[in-house]
C-alpha cells in the first residue's frame, strides 16, 4: 500500500470514531434532564412521537409528563426546552379550565343566595305618638317593599268589603264600642293572608298594642322577623305633639317650630287636633308605657331599640341596621 493510500484508510477510520462518540453520548447520562424527569411521572404505556403526541396525565390540578418511551428519554430526544414550552402550554389550558368551573360554581352559588334573599319580610313597629313612626314606616316601606297595614286601615277595608270579621268589627264601630281583640285579631290575620302581603312581605304599624293581641297573634300563627320600637323620651314627644298641626286640605303634617309650612295661606289654615295638648298627649303617654313593655316582652328575641330622638335619616339608617342584624338577608 502506498503512501496516499494508507493516509485515506487513516482518515475514514478517525471519521467513524468521531460519529460513534457523538451517537454514543447522544444517550449519555445528562444531569439536568435526569433532574427535570424525575418531577415526572413515569409510565410505560403510550405512543407518542413528537411535541404534539406527548402522553399527559393529571395530578389535582397538576400537569405532569409521560417522559419514557420504549426505554428512550423524550426529553434527550426533543430537547429540554421543548418540552418545559410544551408542559407550560398545557398547564395554562388546565388552569383555564379550572377557573371556568369555579365561576360557573359561583354562579350557581349566587343564584341559591339569591332566592333565599327574596324571602318577603314580617315586620312589627311601634312607638308612642310623635316618636316619628309615620315617616319611618313611609321609608320602610320604600326600601323594603312591603305592604304597610294599619289597625285602623284594616278595619275600615274589610268593613268596606263586608267580610265576615268586618261585618262583627262594624257592629261594635256603630254601637260606639272597642272592637274586642278577637275581632281585630281575624282582620289582621284575614288581611295576612291577601296575596301582596304573602309576596311583598308586611309590616304592622302600632299593632299589636296590648299584651292580649300580642298572645292572639301568637295563638293564630303570626310570627315577626324583627320589632322595632322607637325610643323617645317623654318631654320631646310633648313637645312634639303640641306644636302639631295639620292641613285639613292635604292632610300633610306640620309642626310649628320644627317644620313650619313656607306659604301664608297653608300656615292660615292649619288645624290642631283636640286631643293634641299637653293635658291629653300626657294620659295617652301614660298609657301606652302601660302596655309596650309587655308587647315587648312578648317579642324579647327579636326586638330592637331605635334612639328616636336622632334625624329621620339617622333613625333610617339604624333600623336598616337593626333588620339587617335580625335578616341578613334584607340588606338593602
Amino acid at each position: 500500500m502506498n503512501y496516499f493510500g494508507m493516509n485515506w484508510t487513516l482518515g475514514v477510520g478517525i471519521m467513524v470514531f468521531m460519529m460513534c462518540i457523538c451517537v454514543t453520548s447522544g444517550f449519555a447520562p445528562n444531569y439536568h434532564h435526569q433532574q427535570y424527569a424525575s418531577t415526572t411521572t413515569r409510565h410505560n404505556s403510550g405512543h407518542f412521537y413528537n411535541a404534539h403526541q406527548l402522553k399527559l396525565n393529571m395530578v389535582g390540578n397538576q400537569v405532569n409528563l409521560d417522559t419514557d418511551f420504549e426505554n428512550v428519554n423524550l426529553l434527550r430526544l426533543l430537547g429540554l426546552r421543548r418540552v418545559k414550552k410544551f408542559v407550560k402550554k398545557r398547564q395554562s389550558i388546565a388552569n383555564a379550565a379550572v377557573s371556568r368551573k369555579t365561576v360557573k360554581a359561583s354562579a350557581l352559588a349566587g343564584s341559591s343566595e339569591i332566592k333565599t334573599s327574596g324571602q318577603p319580610l314580617k315586620l312589627i313597629i311601634a312607638g308612642a305618638p310623635a316618636s316619628g313612626k309615620g315617616t319611618q314606616c313611609e321609608i320602610i316601606k320604600k326600601n323594603y317593599g312591603v305592604v304597610h297595614l294599619s289597625t285602623g286601615d284594616m278595619l275600615r277595608a274589610a268593613v268596606a268589603a263586608e267580610t265576615e270579621v268586618g261585618k262583627q268589627a262594624k257592629e261594635f264601630m256603630d254601637a260606639g264600642k272597642l272592637v274586642p281583640d278577637e275581632v281585630i285579631i281575624g282582620v289582621v290575620a284575614n288581611r295576612l293572608e291577601q296575596s301582596d302581603c304573602k309576596k311583598q312581605g308586611w309590616l304592622l304599624d302600632g299593632f299589636p298594642r296590648t299584651p292580649g293581641q300580642a298572645d292572639a297573634l301568637a295563638s293564630a300563627g303570626i310570627t315577626a322577623d324583627c320589632f322595632i320600637f322607637l325610643n323617645v323620651p317623654d318631654e320631646i314627644l310633648v313637645d312634639r305633639v303640641v306644636g302639631r298641626r295639620t292641613d285639613p286640605v292635604t292632610g300633610k303634617i306640620y309642626h310649628m317650630t320644627y317644620s313650619p309650612p313656607d306659604d301664608e295661606e297653608v300656615l292660615a289654615r292649619l288645624e290642631q287636633r283636640s286631643d293634641d295638648t299637653e293635658e291629653k298627649v300626657k294620659v295617652r303617654l301614660e298609657q301606652f308605657h302601660a302596655n309596650v313593655d309587655a308587647v315587648k316582652g312578648s317579642y324579647s328575641d327579636i326586638a330592637v331599640e331605635i334612639d328616636g330622638t336622632a334625624s329621620p335619616q339617622d333613625v333610617s339608617k339604624a333600623i336598616a341596621a337593626a333588620i339587617a342584624s335580625r335578616v341578613p338577608s334584607s340588606i338593602v
